[in-house]
């Protein structure tokens, strides 16, 4: 199990594993594109040598891209979904071109149609971005804090979406894994504040979606309290999900070949040190 952060990619993505060894990360995350809107900036020859490069010496095992906040597989609007999908693919290729290992994205949202269309647009657009793709980074959806409409808060919806992609073409199967983030989980209510909870929501996990889909946790402590649905991270041991549940998480034997990533806040540059030295104490009890 290895430990890193979101970290900027300003300037390059070429620039993110030198700020990711910084912090102290083992691996990182980064945005390859504006997460608000907008193209994406070209990668050239020597840009993506010199990210690989850059990786190695700074001793970044591996990296995982964000797909920008816009996505929404669920929408009612043609432009909204065919343009999410084209973004999500742009993204898988430019991981692949990357060595990046995996590409999480939020699903997004079905506010201006019933859940049931909404889940039925989001396997059409899983099978658009996945048809044809022979890449290297792997596509992952992320479970939701379950505001409002949101798609993917629950396991059971989660399992849905990748059996009904599976099922509509077979050369799907195993190419959609998740992204389970611990903030999110927690406020659509499944409990990791202790050892026995842990347990019992990656039990549910495993029953619902199988633990083998499971590749990457973002581990965020959480604002907000169990169920409440509300998308608010907070620094480690300074929410509701507290100490004792990241301890759990690092030492749960069924998680020790996953990674966790930092997307707490970095209100200092000694935000992300000292997340992740709390991670790292966890490791060696």
């Amino acid at each position: 199990m290895l430990f890193g952060s979101h970290i900027s990619a300003a300037g390059g993505v070429d620039k993110a594993p030198g700020r990711a060894r910084e912090v102290g990360c083992e691996v990182f995350q980064f945005f390859s594109r504006p997460p608000q809107g907008g193209p994406a900036p070209g990668l050239t020859m020597v840009q993506i040598k010199a990210f690989k490069d850059n990786c190695k010496k700074f001793k970044q095992v591996e990296s995982y891209i964000h797909a920008p906040y816009y996505i929404n597989l669920a929408s009612s609007k043609n432009t909204v979904r065919y343009g999410s999908s084209s973004a999500i693919r742009q993204e898988l290729e430019r991981g692949s071109q990357l060595g990046v290992k995996y590409l999480m994205t939020h699903i997004g949202s079905s506010r201006d149609v019933s859940a049931k269309q909404g889940i039925d647009y989001v396997v059409e657009g899983l099978d658009r971005i996945l048809d044809g793709y022979q890449g290297t980074t792997q596509f992952l959806i992320e479970i939701s804090a379950g505001a409002g409409k949101v798609i993917g808060d629950t396991f059971d919806e989660i399992a849905e979406m990748i059996k009904r992609t599976e099922k509509k073409k077979a050369a799907l199967k195993n190419k959609i894994g998740v992204c389970f983030d611990t903030c999110h989980a927690f406020a659509s209510g499944y409990d990791l504040r202790d050892k026995p909870s842990v347990k019992k929501t990656l039990d549910e996990f495993d029953k619902q979606v199988g633990l083998a889909r499971l590749k990457l946790i973002h581990c965020n402590d959480s604002m907000a309290g169990l169920g409440e649905h509300k998308d608010r991270h907070e620094h480690l041991g300074k929410g509701k999900i507290g100490l004792k549940g990241f301890e759990a998480l690092v030492n749960e034997p069924r998680l020790k070949r996953l990674n966790l990533v930092l997307e707490t806040p970095k209100d200092t540059p000694q935000d992300d040190p000292r997340n992740l030295k709390i991670l790292k104490k966890f490791r060696l009890n």
